[in-house]
């Protein structure tokens, strides 16, 4: 694994002349955050070597190398879930890639369900915690010291400095914000209503089939992470509509001046 990384880190090393220290992840119908980067280098996945191509659908899957604001970063439009297939390694591999070349701190953001009974479809969520619910753990197996320790703390998964500036921010905007814990779950279907009751008793405020990985791999080699769930539906045993696909990426596109607006500013105060 550690020369697979090294084989990629090389790869994007040799295509971009400076490297960010900001790494983005975009969820489902975020990719648009692109369009407000400027002198942008778009690598495509099936060019990078050892990368895998997400199969889902508002996926583009690219690599996004540019300026957002004043500020270089990498933003990754299409992600790779543990439903298509891949095992937890290959959908934390960009991570570790990330960290190969020199970021410091990562954004993630998705599409989630809410259980919480005081949101609202389209909300934009601050993850300030995460329950692991996905059957295997992406640091199971062999650790590499090179990588980060067998036992990394969980204490602290998202960063309480990132999410302070973004309740600053979003005060100054007049933007709407949650705070919520989110539940990463394998998908791919959606919940049934008994399994949101379930979540939220257990402490969730939102669900989704992502991200939590991502995370954990994130702080094992100890970059920083803040992370936004948009609430695209609601679940819970008194919600009878069923979301489809679709209407869950209609649901983040019609979020995302809230929330291109917030993680912009961010970025650039860092």
């Amino acid at each position: 694994m550690l020369e697979k990384i090294k084989q990629t880190a090389d790869f994007l090393k040799s295509q971009v002349a400076e490297m960010p220290k900001i790494a983005i992840i975009l969820g489902s119908g975020l990719g648009n955050l692109v369009d407000h980067m400027t002198d942008k280098k778009v690598i495509p996945y099936k060019e990078i070597p050892n990368f895998p191509v997400s199969t889902v659908a508002g996926h583009s899957g690219n690599f996004v190398f540019g300026k957002l604001g004043d500020k270089n970063v990498i933003a990754m439009q299409g992600r790779f879930h543990y439903y298509e297939g891949y095992d937890m390694k290959t959908v934390t591999f960009p991570v570790r890639v990330f960290k190969a070349l020199g970021v410091e701190t990562l954004f993630v953001s998705n599409a989630a369900g809410g259980m919480n009974k005081e949101f609202k479809v389209g909300d934009v969520m601050i993850i300030t915690d995460q329950i692991n619910l996905f059957p295997e753990n992406p640091l199971r197996g062999k650790n590499y010291e090179e990588l980060g320790p067998r036992f990394p703390a969980m204490t602290e998964p998202y960063s309480r400095e990132l999410i302070k500036m973004a309740d600053e921010i979003a005060a100054e905007k007049g933007i709407r914000v949650m705070h919520g814990v989110y539940v990463g779950v394998t998908g791919p279907t959606f919940e049934t209503p008994a399994e949101y009751e379930y979540f939220r008793v257990i402490g969730g405020d939102a669900v989704g089939m992502s991200t939590v990985p991502e995370v954990i791999v994130a702080r094992h080699a100890d970059m920083r992470c803040f992370g936004v769930s948009v609430i695209t539906d609601l679940g819970g045993k008194e919600i009878t509509t069923v979301p489809s696909h679709e209407e869950v990426t209609q649901a983040a596109e019609n979020a995302q001046p809230t929330m291109l607006a917030l993680v912009k500013e961010l970025v650039n105060r860092i």
